[in-house]
């Protein structure tokens, strides 16, 4: 069991199940999150050191805050170890393949955690939803996914799925931002606008791939993200707890004295410095 776990139990923390709608501090967010980096650094040390295979998988609602979740993840860590997979559409090859094709080239080796931002769920949601898949595909998917994913734990793969759950006012409210925030409209696509009107489609589609695909091996866990800071926290913490890891004993790394110049003479060439305008 992560430390996570076990320290918040000491603590006498509230029940981590109670919705909290309280706004969390900047300061007191940035002091949990560090805790929680911090303990995904020693989890990191834990995979690489016992060759672990850990794959994430994270969906939801536009805007539900998946890609500042997968960024506070991996901020810390190495990304030769955690690896993020956010597929393109598929190429016109890739379309003739078997559909997970493409998927399964990217999960986790030995000592690596790859997390899909979006996965083979697309067919389960946003393809089914604006008809880029035929009904028959998506009964198909939904057949084929569990068992994939019991081949994938049957290999040793460690395989958490996250929901990411928000309110239609919230994703109201996200979406009106990224419009009107010059930083933000990357993020907006047309795609995001297309899908926004068919909010209980995608209810469905969502309901019919629990129905399906929330297995003992693969099981699905919701988040409530309508507060980022809270969701980013509570998701973090719950991956941790998740991972059978023992922290390794910590090196005591001491630094070796700096060699003596032996005659060593700065360069005469001008080099170009950068402006300094701060």
């Amino acid at each position: 069991m992560g430390k996570s776990q076990g320290k918040k139990g000491k603590k006498g923390k509230k029940n981590p199940d109670k919705q909290v709608e309280s706004k969390l501090g900047r300061r007191e967010y940035e002091a949990e999150l560090a805790i929680l980096q911090a303990e995904l650094v020693s989890l990191q040390e834990w995979v690489k050191t016992s060759g672990a295979k850990i794959c994430i998988v994270f969906e939801g609602r536009d805007t539900a805050g998946k890609g500042g979740t997968i960024k506070r993840i991996v901020e810390r860590v190495s990304p030769r170890v955690f690896r993020v997979a956010a597929l393109p559409t598929p190429t016109e090859r890739e379309k003739t393949q078997m559909y997970i094709q493409r998927y399964i080239s990217h999960f986790p080796a030995a000592g690596e955690v790859v997390i899909f931002d979006r996965s083979w769920y697309n067919r389960a949601g946003v393809e089914r939803v604006m008809g880029f898949c035929t009904p028959k595909q998506t009964e198909q998917f939904l057949d084929m996914a569990p068992l994939v994913e019991k081949a994938m734990v049957g290999s040793g793969i460690i395989l958490l799925k996250y929901w990411l759950e928000v309110s239609a006012d919230e994703q109201t409210r996200r979406l009106e931002s990224r419009i009107h925030d010059p930083r933000k409209t990357w993020k907006l696509s047309s795609m995001d606008v297309d899908s926004y009107a068919r909010w209980y489609d995608y209810s469905r589609a969502r309901d019919a791939m629990f129905e399906a695909t929330d297995t003992a091996w693969g099981p699905w866990f919701v988040a409530d993200t309508n507060n980022k800071k809270r969701g980013r926290l509570n998701i973090i913490s719950h991956l941790i707890s998740q991972i059978p890891y023992e922290p390794l004993a910590e090196e005591d790394v001491k630094l070796p004295k700096r060699q003596k110049p032996g005659g060593y003479q700065p360069p005469t060439l001008t080099v170009r410095q950068i402006p300094t305008p701060f």
